[in-house]
């Protein structure tokens, strides 16, 4: 997988809601309106990740889900990470 160059990632970045670019890694921040609904969130990400076969860096206290993205392969952000982020907006959007 191809690293992305930092003008890609703004161009795409853009397009990507609640997601921000720092760090060498695309990141994001979700609250819950309890444990339980957070941990599932993050189940049917498991899934998703396993599918792709790309893991997140993720920290979650109680209802607070923090999540950072980058391929450590390629040595920074490639279409994979951006792909992963959709998918996330995609099932906690469900969750809301």
């Amino acid at each position: 997988m191809k690293k992305l160059t930092e003008s890609e990632i703004k161009d795409k970045i853009e397009l990507l809601q609640d997601w921000d670019y720092c760090d060498n890694a695309l990141n994001t921040d979700f609250e819950f309106d309890n444990f339980k609904d957070c941990m599932s969130a993050m189940n049917r990400i498991a899934f998703e990740c396993e599918a792709l076969n790309h893991h997140p860096e993720w920290k979650n206290v109680y209802n607070k889900l923090e999540i950072r993205l980058t391929t450590h392969d390629a040595g920074g952000v490639t279409d994979l990470d951006f792909k992963l982020a959709k998918t996330i907006n995609k099932i906690v959007e469900v969750q809301d």
